[in-house]
C-alpha cells in the first residue's frame, strides 16, 4: 500500500507542506524537514526516490556556490585575526561622541564589518562579543546593547560579500547579475544603518545613556590607518566583481588569500590555533549552509513541478491588480515565514514562487532581491526561530524575552527601511544603473 492510497489523490501540496510543518513543529532541523517532506511527496506522487538525490546534487553543483565557502572562510580569518577589534576602534572614534555613544559605535562597526564578513550571525558574534560587555560596563542596559547588536547585524546581509545575495541569484536561475546585487544593496544597507542610528539616539536620550569623549581628528586618522588593511578587503571584493576583473567565485578566493596576508603578515595576529579554529568554523558553517541549500533545492523543484508559482501568480492577480497591494502582501508573507525558517532555505524556496509574481507587476528582479534579503533578515531577529536573536542574547547573557520586550523600536526602523526600498525602486536601482 502506497501513500497515495492512504491519503487519496490530488493532495500533493498537503503532503509536502503538512509533513514539513509537522517536522518543523516537533523541532526537526530545517534541512531534514525539507528533505523528508520532499521524500514523502515524491513517494506520494509515485516518482522514483532517486529524484530527491538528483535535485539535491544539482542544487549544490552550481559553480557560483563556490564563492560561499571562501567568503565564509575569509570572514572567519578576519574575525580570528583581530580585524573586528580595529574596526570597532575606528567606529568608536568616529561616532562614539554622538548621543547613545557605544550604541552608535555598534551600528557603524556592523557596517564596516558587514563589508568583510557578509554574515549576520558572524557580525552579531564578533561585534557583539566586543561591544556588549563594554556597553554593560559603561552603564548601558543589557537589553539595549543586545537589541542594537541583533538588528544592526542584518546590515551585513545587504553589503558585499553577502552570500545570501549569491544564493538569491542562483535561485532566480542565475539570470541576475551578482555584481548588480552587490551594488544594489549598498544604499539600502546604509539607509538601514541611519534608521537604526536615529532610533538608538532617541532610545538613548530617553534612558539617559552617556556619550564618549571625542578623541580628535589625529586619533581618528591613526585608527583609520590601522584599519586600512582590513578595509582594503572591501574594495577588493566589491571593486573586482563590479569592474568585471574577476567573478564572485574568483573574488572569494582572492579574499581568502588577502585575509591570510593581512592577518599573518601585516597584523601578525593569527596564531596557528586561531587558524585551526577559523578553518573548523568555516567548514562547519559551509557544511550546514550547503546541506540546507541542497535539500531546499529538492523542495523548490517539487513546488515548480506542482505549479505552485503559476497558481500563486493567478491568485494574486485575482486579489488585486495594484502593485502596492501585491508587494505589501508579499512582504507580509515573507515576514511571517521568516519567523519560522532560516534565511537560506527560504530564499531558495520562495524566490521561484514570489519572483514571477513581483516581475508580473513590474518589479525589477534586482530590487526584489534586496527587498527579500532585508525582509528575511528581519526574520533572523524574531522568535521563535531567530538565529541571530539567539546569538545576540547568548553574547549578552540575557533571556530572549528580555530582549523582545524592548526591541520594538529597532524592528520599527528595519520595517520602515523595508517599506522605503519596496516602494522607491531608485534606492536599490540607481547605483547599479551607473555601471551600465
Amino acid at each position: 500500500m502506497d501513500i497515495a492510497s492512504l491519503i487519496g489523490p490530488g493532495h500533493e501540496l498537503a503532503v509536502l507542506f503538512g509533513t514539513f510543518i509537522f517536522l518543523l513543529l516537533i523541532g526537526t532541523p530545517v534541512a531534514f524537514c525539507l528533505g523528508i517532506s520532499s521524500f514523502a511527496t515524491i513517494a506520494y506522487i509515485g516518482l522514483p526516490p532517486v529524484v530527491v538525490f538528483q535535485r539535491l546534487n544539482s542544487g549544490v553543483s552550481v559553480f557560483a556556490l563556490m564563492a560561499i565557502p571562501f567568503f565564509i572562510f575569509a570572514g572567519e580569518l578576519m574575525v580570528r585575526g583581530d580585524i573586528a577589534r580595529r574596526l570597532v576602534a575606528l567606529a568608536g572614534a568616529a561616532v562614539g561622541h554622538f548621543k547613545g555613544g557605544l550604541g552608535q559605535v555598534n551600528i557603524l562597526a556592523s557596517v564596516l564589518f558587514g563589508g568583510i564578513s557578509g554574515s549576520a550571525a558572524a557580525d552579531a558574534s564578533a561585534i557583539g562579543g566586543l561591544m556588549v560587555p563594554q556597553m554593560k560596563e559603561r552603564g548601558y542596559d543589557a537589553d539595549y546593547a543586545v537589541n542594537i547588536t541583533v538588528v544592526s547585524s542584518i546590515i551585513a546581509l545587504m553589503l558585499p560579500p553577502s552570500h545570501n545575495l549569491i544564493i538569491y541569484s542562483i535561485s532566480a536561475g542565475g539570470r541576475i547579475s551578482i555584481a548588480d546585487l552587490f551594488t544594489a544593496g549598498i544604499i539600502p544597507g546604509l539607509l538601514l544603518a541611519l534608521a537604526l542610528m536615529a532610533t538608538a539616539y532617541f532610545v538613548a536620550k530617553k534612558r539617559g545613556y552617556p556619550t564618549e569623549a571625542f578623541p580628535g581628528g589625529r586619533m581618528i586618522l591613526s585608527l583609520l590607518f590601522s584599519a586600512i588593511p582590513g578595509l582594503v578587503l572591501i574594495a577588493i571584493i566589491f571593486g573586482g566583481v563590479r569592474s568585471g576583473i574577476f567573478t564572485a567565485s574568483e573574488s572569494s578566493c582572492i579574499a581568502v588569500v588577502y585575509a591570510l596576508f593581512a592577518t599573518l603578515i601585516v597584523y601578525r595576529t593569527m596564531s596557528f590555533n586561531e587558524f585551526k579554529l577559523a578553518v573548523m568554523g568555516a567548514v562547519r558553517t559551509t557544511a550546514m549552509v550547503l546541506l540546507v541549500i541542497g535539500c531546499a533545492a529538492a523542495f523548490g523543484w517539487l513546488l515548480a513541478y506542482l505549479r505552485v508559482p503559476a497558481q500563486l501568480v493567478a491568485f494574486m492577480q485575482g486579489v488585486s491588480d495594484n502593485p502596492i497591494v501585491i508587494l505589501l502582501l508579499i512582504n507580509v508573507l515573507l515576514l511571517f515565514l521568516g519567523t519560522f525558517m532560516d534565511m537560506s532555505p527560504l530564499i531558495i524556496i520562495t524566490t521561484p514562487i514570489f519572483l514571477p509574481v513581483a516581475t508580473a507587476f513590474g518589479v525589477d528582479p534586482v530590487q526584489f532581491g534586496i527587498i527579500m534579503i532585508l525582509n528575511l533578515g528581519i526574520g533572523l531577529c524574531t522568535p521563535p526561530v531567530g538565529a541571530v536573536l539567539f546569538v545576540g542574547c547568548a553574547v549578552g547573557k540575557i533571556p530572549v524575552w528580555d530582549a523582545i520586550r524592548s526591541i520594538w523600536p529597532f524592528y520599527g526602523a528595519a520595517i520602515f527601511t523595508l517599506m522605503l526600498i519596496t516602494y522607491i525602486p531608485g534606492l536599490s536601482l540607481w547605483l547599479p544603473s551607473l555601471f551600465h
